[in-house]
């Protein structure tokens, strides 16, 4: 008789990009890193915490380079590759980048996963890949303790159209485009709590590609821009600040995906939400009274999710237009930058 295979997300200690070490604990481990060496045509390196590293080839093109990997968010092994590679490819997208190819970074506890399901994994990567035009080349795998699944991803774009997380002015608009909540959807659906319609919207939002990225690239008043992952709304705002040397105004209440609110003011939050307040919660302001339930949301770990875009405010309008004519209809406005020390406040 054969044994059922065990539920995918029960064969992991964490999920999505809520597996990320916290802040606090990865500038722990790279501070003790050596200086890079000086390297002329080495773009984009570590210095501000960017989405990917930016080679220059030429002086027409310039190689965007990522990788991004984590443990099963959902169960469906298909679902799970998908997940994984659109959050991968969403980093290259972030720098305004159009993707090339892809490698597939693949650790597997074979004695406990099928290989068709392993193959499923692998399947539904590769149909996101093939979504954005580009082909998985090639990769690495290893016999893991807990399933992993990612992409190494390589992208081009024009060395002087290049988007980072340190470009933003003061009087730029801030639009997400992408509601928040992924952490909680996903924390729910461990928990069994996550109806069809919640696992229908997590399944939406973390599967759609970022290609907007690539469109902003030398768009006029397009000054930052970051996509917001395993730190949330308010850490990568924050690298943002921090990048710019500038401070973030962030609203308190951004657009949340269907179902979020009631679970979250029911008390449901993730253990990285927490751990995220705790690594950067010195560099943020918060108001008065703001309920808890909204700032776990604010730093709740984003599985792939929106762009977080710095644009004058007289370009946000038509920006608002391309984010939704591109599928992106919970895009808003959810703060602004201004003058001051590189520091997040959030407003009510």
């Amino acid at each position: 008789m054969t044994m059922p295979e065990p539920r995918l997300t029960s064969l992991a200690h964490g999920g999505g990009c809520g597996c990320k070490l916290a802040p606090a604990v990865l500038q722990d481990i790279l501070k003790g890193m050596p200086l890079a060496a000086p390297f002329a045509d080495l773009m984009v390196g570590t210095e501000t915490s960017d989405d990917a590293a930016v080679w220059r080839l030429n002086d027409s093109q310039a190689l965007v380079a990522t990788t991004d990997f984590f443990m099963p968010v959902v169960d469906d092994p298909f679902d799970f590759g998908r997940i994984a590679a659109t959050n991968a490819l969403s980093d290259v997208y972030a720098m305004g980048a159009t993707p090339i190819f892809a490698l597939a970074i693949v650790g597997m506890p074979v004695q406990s996963l099928s290989v068709d399901t392993i193959g499923r994994i692998l399947q539904g990567g590769a149909s996101v890949c093939a979504t954005a035009g580009i082909p998985v080349a090639g990769g690495h795998s290893i016999d893991s303790v807990e399933p992993i699944y990612g992409l190494v991803a390589l992208g081009l774009v024009h060395p002087d159209q290049v988007l980072t997380n340190r470009g933003a002015r003061a009087g730029d608009v801030l639009i997400l485009t992408k509601a928040l909540g992924v952490g909680v959807l996903s924390a729910a659906f461990k928990q069994g709590r996550l109806d069809a319609a919640g696992y229908a919207a997590l399944i939406a939002s973390t599967t759609k590609l970022n290609a907007l990225g690539a469109k902003l690239a030398g768009r006029t008043g397009v000054h930052a821009v970051t996509d917001v992952t395993g730190f949330g709304l308010l850490g990568h705002a924050l690298e943002m600040a921090r990048g710019s040397g500038m401070t973030v105004e962030v609203t308190a209440g951004p657009p949340l995906l269907d179902g979020v609110e009631s679970l979250a003011v029911a008390g449901l939050r993730t253990g990285a939400s927490g751990r995220n307040r705790d690594s950067y919660g010195a560099s943020i302001d918060l108001p008065a009274g703001l309920p808890a339930w909204r700032t776990d949301l604010l730093t709740d770990p984003q599985t792939s999710g929106g762009l977080l875009i710095a644009v004058a405010p007289g370009e946000a309008d038509a920006l608002l237009d391309l984010a939704r004519a591109e599928g992106f209809d919970r895009a808003a406005v959810v703060g602004r930058v201004v003058d001051g020390p590189a520091r997040v406040r959030v407003v009510a």
